[in-house]
Order: C-alpha cells, then structure tokens, then sequence
C-alpha cells in the first residue's frame, strides 16, 4: 500500500512537471534574409523577433539569420515555400517565380517620392489581389517593409545611357530588371549578393545596382565608387510567412504575428528614409562621388520600350499598375 502511495505520488509529480513543460515550452521560427548586420532589415527583424516574443506570450521565439547564411533571396523564398524557414523579407520582385504579375512592381520609374510608393503598397487594389494568390504557393504577405530606391554604383562615371554601353551590371534575378537594364546598354550578371563585392574588385563586373542602404551595409562604395542616383526602381521588402507555418499558429498568435509585422513597418519605412542623406554623406566622406544629378530623362526615354514589352507577356494588368501609380504620382507629391 505504501509502495502504492509512494508510486502515485512520482506518477503525480511527473505529470505536473511536464505540465509545467508545456505551458512554457517555446517553438523557434527562423527568419532568414540577406542583408549584413548593419542593415536596417537586420535592425527591423530583431525589432519583429522581440515583438512576435511578447506578443506571443513567449510562445514563440524568432532568430533571425541576416547575411545569407540560409541562403540567397531565391533559395529564402524557395525555403520559406517549403517551410523550411518561417519568414523572410525580400524586393517585391523577388517573389515574381511564385507570382509571376508581381514583375510588374519593378518596371522603372512609376515611383518617385516615398511617400507615393507607401501610398501605392498600402492601398493598390492590383497589388492586393496579386498578395492574394501567395498563400497556395506557400507563403503569404504580411506587412510592406522598407529598402528604397534602387541606384547604381560603378567603378567608371554614369552619367547617362551613353556610359552604360559595353559595360556588365549585377542585378538580383528578376525579368523587369533585367529588361530595364538591357534597354539602358548594359550587359547583365546576376550573382547571389555575398559575391558581388568581389566580383566588381576582380573586374567580372563593372558595377551593380540596388538601394542605398544595400549598398552601404555591403560597402559597394569602396570598389565602385561611383553612386549614381538614378532612383530607376521603388523596391520596398515584403515580410512574408510560410503557410505552412501560419496555418500552425493558433487564431490568436496569428493576429499577434500580424501585428508585431505591421507595427515594425512604420518604423522600418522612416529608418530607410531617414538615413539615406547619412548614408551618402558617410560613403561620400569615404571617398564615393555621389552622382546626384545623372540625365534622368536620357534614362527614362532609354527603358520606353519596356512598358511595350511588358504588355507583350502581362496584358491589361501592366496598365492597371500603370494607371495606379499615376494616380499616386498624382495624388502625393
């Protein structure tokens, strides 16, 4: 009998401990991206991380992976599909191999103040339905975050299309970019991000493009020092979720996810704006030649036959985009 109290008793023990267990167990999600540790996805992930822990109530845990240790933005998105990782941020075209219409977020100069292109992210009914079709390719959007416009560095002067030709330009893979850029006179590489750097060092590329704060964090300045501010391409980064991992969560944790990725974006969004003055004049106290006022136009008149093109594969949906962000230019200034 007291064999039997005693043995009641560890059973009983046992249960509470790993009752106790439970009720404190924490899942951890991986956030993979790939920007450096300086960037401000970097500085906005732990922000989310911190957020989605309280919000939570512990249940959850984000670590986050910068600097493309999981991967590129293609294996990332790739992963993120599978449910091998559980968030990732990345150019809105980016996501084009699993919604191919979202291309049309990179066709050149449709933005041209912050301003109109939060007001575009934010309220664009076409861009909507197109976030609308990720969940059955295996992630979903949940909030627009920031990276900027996109801007080129060189190691010879740009100026206009003129010095474009002949040259070789490192681009993300994407059609529109690479329509675009073609159309200006350049040749394109695409390479994963990491080997950019050296690859304009050693001459396999005479320069690349992307926003300021990439360009910065990855020190692009110091071997293609010239910044030259074309600002050809609005190219924010959607934060974006497995669905496989947010059909896991429960009602609760995912309204509590939802926010913690809509409260970073605001402070995410002025953190890009407000740094890219800092950030050419810290590059241009290095030594960078900051380009501030290229031949836009000659540009613009170069990538014309885009739009054409783009109607050629996409149909009435590039003049949907088109007629939407000229009202915002419109609209906000």
């Amino acid at each position: 009998m007291k064999n039997a109290r005693t043995l009641a008793r560890f059973v009983f023990a046992m249960a509470g401990t790993a009752l106790a267990a439970s009720a404190y167990a924490q899942t951890i999600l991986k956030f993979s991206h790939t920007d450096q540790q300086q960037g401000a996805r970097q500085a906005a992930a732990q922000v989310f991380a911190k957020k989605v822990e309280e919000y939570t109530q512990g249940r959850y845990k984000v670590q986050v992976f910068c600097c493309s240790q999981l991967g590129n933005d293609p294996k990332n998105i790739e992963q993120l599909a599978l449910g091998g990782i559980d968030f990732t941020v990345s150019a809105t075209g980016s996501y084009a191999g699993q919604v191919p219409t979202l291309n049309l977020t990179m066709m050149p100069f449709i933005i041209d103040t912050y301003a109109q292109g939060w007001k575009f992210y934010d309220e664009s009914k076409w861009l909507q339905a197109q976030f609308d079709k990720a969940p059955p390719k295996g992630f979903r959007f949940l909030a627009t975050w920031e990276a900027g416009f996109r801007n080129m560095t060189t190691k010879d002067p740009l100026n206009s299309p003129a010095d474009a030709k002949g040259k070789k330009l490192r681009t993300f893979p994407n059609e529109m970019m690479r329509w675009q850029l073609e159309a200006m006179g350049f040749g394109i590489q695409i390479m994963p991000l990491p080997e950019v750097y050296l690859a304009i060092q050693q001459g396999a590329v005479a320069g690349q493009e992307n926003p300021i704060d990439t360009i910065y964090s990855n020190k692009f300045y110091e071997v293609a020092p010239n910044v030259t501010l074309t600002n050809h391409v609005y190219s924010p980064i959607p934060l974006t979720v497995s669905e496989k991992t947010w059909q896991r969560f429960s009602p609760a944790d995912q309204q509590a996810v939802l926010r913690a990725a809509r409260e970073v974006a605001p402070f995410q969004r002025n953190m890009i704006k407000d740094n890219d003055e800092k950030l050419l004049s810290d590059m241009a106290a290095k030594g960078a030649k900051i380009n501030r006022k290229p031949d836009v136009e000659a540009f613009r008149k170069s990538v014309e036959p885009v739009y054409a093109k783009a109607r050629e594969k996409y149909g009435a949906d590039v003049d949907q985009v088109l007629v939407e962000a000229a009202a915002v230019r419109k609209a906000v200034k």
